[in-house]
């Protein structure tokens, strides 16, 4: 009950104000500091990553905690910036450079980031909206195409 209350609250216009502008720069260091066992809201709700990028202007790390959806070996996360008009930073992050680092609760590891071919994207979005119920209200909020990536060991 807990799970679904919080999802509900995150997709929600206030809820992703504040997913936005606190959690989103909260979220990573609990995530890393914890070793992926708490957030802003406590226990994830959702399965969670942190995924570090080389920033493409700065050169600098750059975290992100996001959702994901296993399909595999393979870790899927979603470029949706809760549904707004332009793509999230880190997607760009991650086309120039797709060497990252993961960490999933109690274990880093490198991977390599890969974004899915529309037709790759359309096999696995119905599995990716079970895994995140957020991503059906996501997708009604905006007219661009939400990118998947597949995050795959190094």
């Amino acid at each position: 009950m807990y799970s679904r209350f919080i999802n509900w609250v995150s997709a929600t216009t206030p809820g992703s104000w504040l997913v936005k502008h606190l959690a989103s720069r909260l979220d990573p260091v609990l995530f890393h500091a914890t070793g992926g066992r708490f957030t802003s809201t406590g226990i994830p709700t959702l399965p969670m990553l942190a995924v570090t990028t080389v920033g493409r202007k700065s050169g600098r790390p750059r975290s992100v905690q996001l959702a994901f959806h296993k399909d595999g070996a393979d870790y899927l996360v979603v470029a949706s910036a809760m549904g707004q008009a332009r793509h999230p930073a880190w997607r760009y992050n991650l086309e120039a450079n797709p060497h990252v680092e993961v960490q999933i609760t109690g274990e880093r590891f490198a991977a390599t980031a890969r974004i899915l071919e529309n037709e790759d994207k359309a096999r696995v979005w119905p599995a990716i909206k079970a895994t995140i119920p957020q991503m059906s209200v996501y997708e009604e909020r905006t007219t661009r195409n939400i990118r998947v990536f597949r995050l795959s060991r190094s």
